[in-house]
Parts: structure tokens; sequence; C-alpha cells
């Protein structure tokens, strides 16, 4: 049965055009839960995005769209932290929600995130923008709810499917895992609380890393700290947020 289930997602995967190469790097549970669950939502998302890329630039690059999800399993998530876009800038996004590629300048919001993390831990947090990555590897889901965007035009992707195909993940991790921290910053991530199941996960809430909105309450939300002693008290290993 599992042959079969990975003969056939070898071969939905080459039905797509513009999303095959990110698709092809995800594990089989990822995999096959996009391929059972969201397939013709992704094929329509496929022929929009080979039609705006005939004209536009696209960031992330086609072979990271999918990257939050390769880099942390299903059964391996713990924490999902859920941004709205990706950067919009030349060679920013790299398919994980705050993260930026190295030699980067860091983001305000990214700087903010580092800022509260060094605040709750009393260190220094000298790192530069793929330092998340070892977040993510650790079982940090950073989901944004759309996975493309045009370049130099933020939130130009938002409306050609994506939200339903991220909203469905964040309920799959819901309804399959127990024990999840989400940590919600802003308004539009707090909308996705109806999607959490909060008898079995932790829900945090906090405003935004954002300048605009970080002074309002992230700056000693405590969220890193919380997330941990949460995770500890299931037993389960905890997040190294310095881990180099």
């Amino acid at each position: 049965m599992q042959k079969k289930s990975i003969y056939l997602s070898k071969f939905q995967v080459n039905n797509f055009n513009y999303l095959k190469l990110s698709l092809a790097k995800l594990d089989q549970g990822w995999q096959d839960f996009l391929l059972s669950n969201c397939y013709d939502e992704l094929m329509a998302i496929d022929t929009k995005l080979i039609e705006i890329a005939k004209n536009e630039i696209i960031y992330p690059p086609q072979n990271q769209i999918f990257n939050a999800l390769k880099l942390t399993s299903l059964t391996n998530t713990k924490v999902v932290i859920i941004g709205q876009d990706p950067y919009h800038g030349e060679g920013e996004a790299m398919g994980v929600a705050f993260a930026v590629n190295s030699g980067i300048k860091l983001p305000p919001s990214l700087k903010n995130i580092y800022k509260e993390v060094a605040l709750e831990y009393n260190i220094s947090m000298d790192v530069d923008g793929t330092h998340l990555i070892n977040w993510a590897k650790q079982g940090v889901l950073l989901l944004n709810a759309s996975l493309t965007v045009i370049k130099d035009r933020a939130n130009s992707l938002a409306t050609i499917g994506w939200h339903e195909i991220t909203d469905k993940i964040i309920r799959h991790i819901s309804e399959n895992n127990f024990g999840v921290v989400f940590m919600l910053w802003g308004a539009y991530a707090q909308q996705k609380a109806q999607l959490i199941d909060e008898c079995k996960h932790k829900i945090l809430f906090a405003p935004h890393p954002s300048p605009l909105s970080a002074h309002r309450g992230f700056f000693g939300c405590n969220h890193f700290r919380l997330a941990n002693e949460y995770i500890q008290s299931l037993g389960k290993p905890t997040i190294d947020w310095i881990k180099l």
C-alpha cells in the first residue's frame, strides 16, 4: 500500500509545472496530504502562476515555495508561527515565514522577533535571517498564509487560492497532532484561531512584531518561554531558540 501511495504521489507531482520542483521535495506525509486534500486547488494555482510568471517575477524561487513544510514534518511539528505573505524584495523570500536569505538585511519584524528572544533569555541574538531554519528543523513550522508574491508588490497573490490551502494545513495539524503551540501574532494571524482545537493545543496571542505594533505587547509577550514550558509539560524536547 505504501509503495502504491509513493507511486501515485510521484505521478501526481509530475502533473504540475510551476509547483513541481518544490512539491517533489516534500516528505511522503505532506505530499500525501496536499495531493489528497488540495490537488484541484493546487492545480488551479499552478496554472495561474505559470501565466503570471510570463510577465512578473515571483518570490520565493520555484524550488522553495513549500520550504516550510519541507523543513518541518507533520509528526515533528511542535510550534506553528503564522505569517501573512512572503517578503517581496529581491533575494529575500525563502519559503519560511519571517526568514530571509543570508546576506540580506534583516527585515524590521524579524529584528523584533530576535529582540524578544534576547529579552526573554537575556542573551544577544547576533544571527542572520536564516537562523529560523534552526527553529524549523526542531519542529517550528513557519507558515505564511500565502506562499508566493510578485516582486515589489506585497500581498499581490493572496487571492489565487493559497489561503484555502494553508487553512487546510492548519486545520490538519490541529486535527492530527496533540499539544502544538500556535503563536498568533497580529489581527490577521489571530483569525486562524477558529481553525484550531483549543482543547488539544496551546494558542498564544500577541500583537504583530512589526515596528508599528511591537511596542503594544509583542515585546514582553514571553511566547518563546511559554511555548517551551508547555512543550516540556507534555514530556517533549523543548525548542532551543538560540541554537546556532
